[in-house]
């Protein structure tokens, strides 16, 4: 779906916008590619600057209660310095790198309910316009993707995904927000959590797995939180659900709960705990009852997501629908 919108700041008669996207998902840290179509209006404008900008719909809790709202988390300038003549038709093609912590927006084609945008911003004659919003479709990376199948195997299932508005301490974590993949524990661990939260944040190197889980209580004790974090390589050859079932396990055992199943006492690999910080917040974004097969033999499970394509970021923009 794209947006086009008469140049409001300058009224009937201004240039319009139209950026198109290049078909597909895009990946975290890889190129988004596409062109922004301007219209000449009724005379001559000088196009200063036109700008994109990466816009996400993100949940923040506060002492009034939650909200939600558009964090921009980049901008990018891709052309500008020019006059566009009346009734002019003027193409520029851009290409820019996104950010490695860009959120996936959907997974084996399934959407997971998470809502980002790319905005266009003219600057004309001194005046600015954000007079273009198209949904941004993201992809996983081949490490993330594989991180998911094999909770899929395992038997877990997922349940939603929103965006966080805080940071993760003792991790490398740039965006002013965070990706919350919660998945609901497969029959061998029902009895000890409620559910798990996947979180990825790539970067050039790899990729940090933050395992966060919702514990249960005993007659005795109330449940708590346990969470673990994990570095792996963007192309690494592992047995992933051997990988991902030791994940879980460590987090089972976690702050001597003990009841896990089938422990063989192994931890072969490093991981270190933190907690979360700032203000933790995030509601789900889509959530309903496990069912939907994703569309790979063995994949996750999803359930039924909300699809917000349709109405992007109603309210903060006033889009003309082409």
């Amino acid at each position: 779906m794209v947006f086009k919108r008469l140049l409001g700041s300058l009224g009937v008669g201004g240039p319009t916008v139209d950026t198109v996207l290049t078909p597909g998902p895009a990946l975290p840290g890889g190129a988004l590619t596409g062109t922004v179509h301007l219209k000449g209006g009724d005379a001559a404008f000088d196009i200063e600057h036109i700008t994109l900008e990466l816009v996400a719909r993100v949940e923040a809790e506060h002492e009034d209660g939650e909200s939600e709202g558009v964090v921009v988390f980049d901008r990018f300038t891709v052309g500008g310095g020019f006059r566009l003549a009346e009734g002019e038709e003027h193409g520029v093609p851009f290409s820019v790198t996104l950010p490695w912590e860009t959120p996936i927006t959907e997974l084996y084609g399934q959407p997971l309910g998470i809502v980002l945008g790319v905005r266009t911003e003219l600057s004309v004659a001194g005046a600015r316009d954000k007079g273009d919003l198209d949904p941004l479709t993201v992809g996983a990376l081949p490490a993330q993707e594989q991180i998911l199948d094999a909770f899929g195997r395992l038997g877990f299932g997922f349940r939603s995904a929103d965006l966080e508005y805080g940071h993760i301490g003792g991790t490398g974590q740039r965006l002013p927000f965070y990706q919350e993949i919660e998945i609901v524990p497969s029959p061998e661990y029902a009895h000890l959590m409620n559910e798990i939260e996947v979180t990825f944040l790539a970067n050039p190197g790899g990729v940090e797995v933050v395992l966060e889980a919702d514990k249960r209580g005993g007659p005795f004790s109330g449940g708590h939180d346990a969470l673990t974090r994990y570095t792996v390589g963007h192309h690494d050859a592992r047995d992933w659900n051997t990988e991902v079932d030791g994940w879980v396990r460590r987090l089972a055992e976690q702050h001597g709960h003990g009841e896990y199943p089938g422990h063989h006492g192994h931890d072969a690999h490093h991981h270190d705990t933190h907690h979360r910080s700032g203000p933790g917040m995030g509601t789900v974004v889509a959530a309903g009852a496990a069912g939907l097969a994703v569309g790979v033999v063995g994949g996750m499970v999803a359930a039924e997501v909300v699809d917000e394509v349709g109405d992007l970021f109603e309210g903060d923009e006033e889009e003309e629908e082409e």
